[in-house]
């Protein structure tokens, strides 16, 4: 009867999108004590819990790495070897500024000043993506129900891929270990074909957007827009000074592979591991515990101790830290990592982390595997 009850509970949520509370069993005294440490080592040292020097310089280096070899294409038009390999790095630095700088603006870490995050944010535009929609999945749905079935979007199951236990296990998923990595290749050119498109009226359609309907007018019409001055500039420019269209096409397309896999593989070292937890409602709507340790439950740390990585990926290494203090800006998460760690392991509480990149890809195929070998709900439970 239990498991029964559960079935339905899940189902519901699939199909309702229900409001989820948290329980504060702990009275919050973990994150009140937490925040306070975080906000006496900023107080203590005098500095901004935003965008510093460091910050600043990789924005400027990220945004010549992808504007810079743009330009050399149009103006040199150089062979066809050295315009894929032009693309390649348009595409690496494409990835870093959707983890570095877009991320932190639209979060509003970036900067103090509404004007720079929007300005910063606005960089979300020169990948082809909307920041509407962005902050509807990432900053309200992924960071409040994060790893909670149907609230949580990227958990969501993707067409071959299945990212969680309460979900219904296919025949082909056995081998999604083994695909899933050609499938993240392709999410960007998703993203900037039709994710926006679908979202948008998906999120209207479930209340998520809850703008007027003139209101929504004109945010449909701003993801038109943008998706004709995106593929106006990047596809039609190139063609129209002269470039044949089948290298521009195909550099097109390995850009956005090359984006697409890195970001999508970074994203998913955070909270798609065999250590992470997939909270479920009980049977008022509620995840019995509180916010903080929900996100300390289901999300981990990556090779924190490794600079290069850490300037690159911009902090998603760190996403402990990025989930309980989104507002800060990554450039100082290396530094209150400790504070975090500290303050978890007083309080009982897990502080999941990943000494290395390839040990959390590992983590991540060993998830894969299991939710390919996992039964579906019913005869997990019945």
């Amino acid at each position: 009867m239990v498991g029964s009850f559960i079935i339905k509970l899940v189902y519901f949520l699939m199909q309702t999108r229900a409001q989820i509370k948290f329980v504060d069993k702990d009275k919050r005294r973990f994150f009140i004590t937490l925040k306070s440490r975080v906000d006496e080592y900023f107080e203590k040292n005098n500095i901004s819990r935003h965008a510093n020097t460091t910050m600043v310089v990789k924005s400027l280096v990220l945004l010549t790495a992808y504007i810079g070899p743009f330009v050399v294409l149009l103006v040199a038009q150089p062979s066809t070897g050295v315009s894929m390999a032009l693309w390649t790095v348009m595409g690496l630095a494409m990835a870093g500024l959707g983890m570095s700088v877009m991320h932190d603006a639209i979060h509003g870490a970036y900067s103090a000043s509404p004007r720079v995050n929007a300005a910063m944010g606005g960089v979300l535009w020169l990948l082809g993506g909307s920041i509407f929609n962005w902050r509807l999945q990432h900053n309200v749905l992924h960071h409040t129900y994060t790893n909670v079935i149907n609230m949580d979007d990227d958990i969501n199951d993707k067409l071959v891929l299945r990212f969680s236990p309460h979900t219904e296990a296919r025949s082909y998923h056995r081998f999604q270990w083994i695909y899933a990595f050609a499938f993240y290749s392709i999410m960007t050119l998703y993203w900037v074909t039709a994710k926006d498109f679908v979202q948008y009226f998906k999120y209207k359609a479930e209340g998520v957007n809850r703008n007027t309907p003139a209101e929504n007018r004109i945010v449909l019409l701003q993801i038109i827009l943008l998706k004709v001055v995106y593929f106006l500039v990047v596809l039609g420019l190139p063609i129209a000074l002269g470039l044949s269209a089948g290298p521009v096409i195909g550099g097109f397309l390995l850009m956005h592979a090359v984006s697409g896999l890195v970001l999508t593989t970074v994203f998913q070292l955070a909270h798609s591991l065999e250590e992470t937890a997939h909270p479920i409602p009980n049977a008022d709507g509620q995840i019995e515990n509180e916010w903080a340790i929900h996100q300390l439950n289901t999300t981990a740390n990556f090779s924190r101790h490794n600079k290069w990585l850490s300037w690159y990926v911009g902090g998603l290494n760190f996403q402990v830290e990025h989930h309980l203090f989104p507002t800060i800006c990554h450039v100082h998460y290396p530094k209150i990592a400790p504070i975090v760690e500290q303050t978890a392991r007083e309080f009982g509480i897990p502080y999941l982390e990943n000494d290395t990149f390839f040990t959390a890809l590992r983590s991540h195929v060993g998830v894969l595997k299991q939710l390919g070998r996992l039964p579906d709900l019913n005869e997990a439970i019945g």
